[in-house]
């Protein structure tokens, strides 16, 4: 099943998506611990939901850049494919504020840990969304016109 599934991928593109994706999950982490630590002033408690959304936003564009220069290596279309990233992150993003809130609530009521709750329940949920975004932009962000 799984050599199945890996037939769909062109040879070395799944390893050039795991190095992208581990530099950018590493750089979108550092932007989410930058912007709650810089926002929990305003917010105590909550500065990790407006940080997540900053950090999202201010990371797609350098995603984008290594998924279409380096992974899909795709021609042109940068408008049109760069919207297209923006609506597979800014879903994932959409899924991320449903989830993250009832994430940090479960770390803090079932252990001891409070203010690092937030950093935890974002590291955990990295692994949905590396799959969600992967498939994303190969089925709809950056694929060929006449895939469907």
């Amino acid at each position: 099943m799984f050599q199945r599934l890996l037939s769909h991928i062109p040879p070395g593109q799944f390893f050039r998506y795991l190095l992208v994706g581990v530099w950018n999950a590493a750089f979108g982490y550092a932007m989410f611990v930058l912007f709650t630590y810089l926002l929990s002033g305003w917010w105590p408690r909550y500065g990790y939901i407006p940080g997540g959304l900053l950090a999202s936003v201010f990371s797609i564009t350098v995603a984008f850049f290594g998924y279409k220069l380096f992974v899909f290596k795709t021609k042109g279309n940068y408008l049109r494919e760069w919207l297209r990233c923006m609506a597979v992150y800014g879903s994932c993003i959409a899924i991320g504020f449903v989830i993250l809130p009832g994430v940090v609530f479960l770390i803090r009521h079932s252990t001891a840990i409070d203010a690092k709750a937030p950093y935890i329940a974002a590291a955990l949920m990295m692994g949905f969304n590396a799959i969600y975004n992967f498939l994303g932009h190969k089925k709809f962000s950056f694929r060929e016109r006449g895939e469907a």
